[in-house]
């Protein structure tokens, strides 16, 4: 079991990074004993879950991580189910749509549809983020209660990409708290300077959310014409992804008097 759980830790430390490591890397980052290490990474290797660089003397994952990707896609439907939805919007709009679910504290993009325009957003499916500074992964913890998000971030110090990005709790907090109150949620050049996005929550059978889709647009781009047309787009294709998906939004009750 501890190796097993070793092996998963290093497959995930690996897909958080967009860098290759070296064996100090990872041990220091897993706080794992070298001998022990060794024989993991040798496995991993011998099976195609890693590559090994001798040249730079560092590791990246492998064919086998693309394959589970792709197997992954392949199963789940949701990011089928929403192609037509993301697509009306891109055809719309000419602009970056793309769909996340959350993984702990990070949001990784399932799906994604690309305008004609000459700058767009430069992200992949697989790509996993801190939820903290994206818009689409502010939307995907707004649908966790208090206790789940103090769990999350426990010990955990909010990373900083540019100046606009959240880097204190309580103003998360306050911020997750409006993207209730409205709806939606932005993302004001907090990951990558220059890009703005607008997304919204899509729910399942049971209301909880399953995932968010987004449209980014460069700043250049960005207008409160185009962030209007971009929101009232995202929630007509969010309520009718959810009712897709077998959510049934209950009716507001009228009181008499």
């Amino acid at each position: 079991m501890k190796s097993a759980k070793r092996t998963l830790d290093i497959l995930a430390l690996m897909t958080s990074r967009e860098a290759r490591m070296s064996f100090t890397e990872i041990s220091v980052a897993l706080d794992l004993p070298r001998s022990s290490l060794h024989g993991l990474l040798s496995t991993l290797l011998e099976s195609g879950w890693l590559t090994y660089e001798p040249a730079s003397r560092t590791y990246g994952l492998g064919i086998r991580t693309l394959e589970a990707g792709n197997a992954y896609l392949r199963t789940d439907d949701l990011p089928s189910r929403a192609r037509p939805f993301m697509e009306r919007i891109r055809d719309d709009l000419d602009e970056t749509v793309q769909l996340s679910v959350l993984d702990g504290r990070f949001n990784v993009y399932v799906a994604k549809v690309d305008g004609q325009q000459a700058l767009v957003l430069a992200s992949a499916v697989g790509r996993r983020l801190p939820a903290h500074a994206t818009g689409v992964g502010k939307v995907l913890l707004a649908d966790l209660d208090r206790a789940t998000l103090d769990r999350l971030f426990s010990r955990v110090t909010l990373e900083q990409y540019t100046p606009n990005t959240v880097t204190g709790k309580a103003d998360l907090y306050r911020r997750l708290q409006s993207i209730r109150d409205d709806g939606y949620g932005t993302d004001e050049e907090e990951y990558t300077a220059g890009v703005r996005c607008v997304a919204v929550p899509i729910r399942d059978q049971r209301g909880q959310v399953v995932a968010a889709m987004s449209v980014s647009v460069p700043v250049i781009r960005f207008d409160g014409q185009i962030e209007a047309r971009a929101r009232a787009l995202l929630l007509e294709a969010a309520a009718g992804l959810s009712a897709a998906l077998g959510y049934q939004r209950t009716p507001m009750s009228i009181g008499g008097g």
